[in-house]
């Protein structure tokens, strides 16, 4: 598959209709052009009505399952005024699933319940390909009280499925001292990078595997993502033709949404953050989401459904 561009699928904060899906198109991964004139693209009608975090997956199956996309996120509305305490206590245990054969028609969202018994929330769900076990392991954050904690913490948890319906039970997939969330794994020749989220210290941390197993992971010095305070929602992908990776981050605590970074070798740690004349996320202020690596023909077929205010053309 020869990649022409990337589809950024995220939300856009807690006012009204920020918490639905929103869709960008780029050439180069640094320069987004909002899709639909940058409104919402799809919506949840179910559960809490709001859909955050959005991730896109390829489907790994397409030999059963054709071409085939699915576009998971949180079962989440902040905008409907119960706080972020009742969202981390007291919230949904789904996620939320839409699939399409084209990325321009979807079905869904159809809630899956994952969340395990008690559990406070289902966080920013993504997925990998284990190709070990020939299914998709997805992954998200819970506040839960495990036996022996003397408070509810977040921890990552895991569970396989090949279809989207059916999960196997959940586990924990990573857990630290301080709470985490927000994790987000790329799989490369040597095995998978995981950047995750320390709720404590509102940093980006890194760690690596050979496999998924959650105990082959080993933490990575990043001094880049350690002088990064005040962000989450981490996405990293491959640039297209390049021997390149970019990993993006929402600096939530400033309000300016996401910041590139980059780098030619993950196994370094070493990042370089971009320049502001070196990136342009476009009209709307971009949330956490996923962004995939798509085709020529997948990209006009996006900018001919969902043009934005050039009409969807091409710009490059």
């Amino acid at each position: 598959m020869k990649e022409a561009g990337y589809l950024f699928a995220h939300f856009i904060g807690e006012e009204k209709d920020g918490e639905q899906i929103y869709f960008s198109l780029s050439r180069d991964g640094l320069h987004w052009q909002d899709l639909n004139q940058g409104r919402p693209v799809l919506r949840s009608n179910v559960g809490e009505r709001g859909a955050r975090d959005p991730f896109l997956l390829r489907s790994p199956f397409p030999e059963k399952e054709g071409e085939k996309y699915y576009l998971i996120a949180t079962d989440l509305r902040i905008e409907a005024g119960k706080g972020w305490e009742a969202a981390q206590y007291e919230g949904s245990r789904d996620i939320l699933v839409w699939e399409s054969f084209d990325l321009v028609h979807w079905t869904g969202p159809f809630p899956r319940t994952v969340g395990v018994e008690g559990a406070g929330c289902v966080w920013a769900p993504e997925a990998v390909y284990d190709d070990e076990k020939d299914a998709v392991l997805v992954f998200w954050a819970s506040m839960v009280k495990l036996a022996g904690d003397t408070n509810p913490k977040q921890r990552i948890y895991g569970a396989y499925t090949r279809n989207f319906r059916e999960f196997t039970e959940p586990f924990v997939f990573l857990e630290k001292e301080n709470h985490v969330i927000d994790s987000t794994i790329i799989h490369v020749k040597e095995g998978y990078y995981r950047y995750t989220k320390d709720e404590t210290t509102k940093r980006i941390c890194v760690d690596f595997g050979r496999t998924l197993e959650p105990e082959a992971f080993v933490e990575l010095e990043s001094p880049e993502l350690a002088q990064l305070y005040g962000v989450e929602g981490p996405e990293i992908f491959p640039l297209n033709h390049t021997q390149g990776w970019c990993l993006m981050v929402d600096r939530f605590a400033q309000g300016k949404g996401y910041l590139p970074l980059v780098t030619d070798r993950l196994s370094s740690g070493r990042f370089r953050i971009l320049r502001p004349e070196e990136f342009d996320m476009g009209k709307t202020k971009k949330r956490h989401g996923g962004i995939l690596n798509i085709t020529e023909a997948e990209y006009q077929a996006l900018a001919a459904a969902w043009p934005g205010k050039d009409g969807g053309k091409d710009e490059a």
